[in-house]
């Protein structure tokens, strides 16, 4: 994709515009990087309230942990984060996820950013049930890589924006910021968290709440 300084424009303005509007959005919420990466996992097909009460219940028997969770017996570690939904999937994805921070990152997520993006990337993508979303979110919140991510909310500001359609994939949604903004970490997780923000309260799923949204006429 090749810079185009109208789109690159109009992502600084929806930027500008939802940061004036909404203020810094401190997103990830966790006390550590695995905290985020065991949510990034969490959160697939569900909503953040679930992923809140699963890593609470994790929490609370001090097995927020790696090692303590990859000694738990799949049955048990399924047990703490059944409000996640989809638990014993998510058990097996988590596990894979857990073993190569094992076996490949010293014990830390945080030392994926040893790696150069595309590699640590792709190492996240190897590991079974995670995909780009869940990589991306892994990166940015918890290895603080400049990477975009692209979720639901994401898409649908696009879309609404014409900046995106419905064919549209997510390779080619996250070059959309990645090719014409600075990649730069902060900044990448401020857009973001606005971006999903103003979904939720303005531009939802089912209807537009397009009076007093920070995006009218952009």
């Amino acid at each position: 994709m090749q810079p185009s300084g109208n789109t690159r424009s109009r992502l600084e303005l929806i930027y500008q515009r939802l940061f004036e509007h909404f203020g810094p959005r401190h997103w990830w919420p966790a006390d550590s990087p695995l905290e985020v990466a065991v949510g990034a996992v969490l959160t697939q097909n569900t909503s953040w309230q679930n992923v809140e009460k699963a890593i609470a219940n994790l929490k609370r028997a001090n097995l927020l942990d790696l090692e303590a969770m990859r000694a738990l017996e799949p049955r048990k570690l399924s047990s703490y984060i059944k409000p996640a939904g989809y638990y014993n999937l998510k058990e097996t994805r988590l596990r894979n996820l857990l073993d190569l921070v094992a076996d490949r990152l010293d014990g830390k997520v945080e030392n994926l950013a040893r790696l150069k993006l595309v590699k640590a990337r792709n190492l996240l993508l190897g590991v079974k049930g995670v995909g780009p979303e869940t990589a991306d979110s892994i990166l940015l919140y918890a290895a603080r890589m400049p990477t975009f991510v692209i979720d639901a909310y994401t898409k649908r500001v696009l879309m609404r924006h014409g900046l995106a359609g419905e064919k549209t994939g997510y390779a080619e949604m996250r070059a959309l910021f990645m090719d014409h903004l600075e990649n730069d970490v902060q900044y990448f997780n401020e857009f973001h968290a606005l971006l999903v923000r103003v979904a939720k309260y303005h531009c939802k799923k089912t209807r537009f709440l397009c009076e007093g949204c920070p995006l009218e006429g952009v």
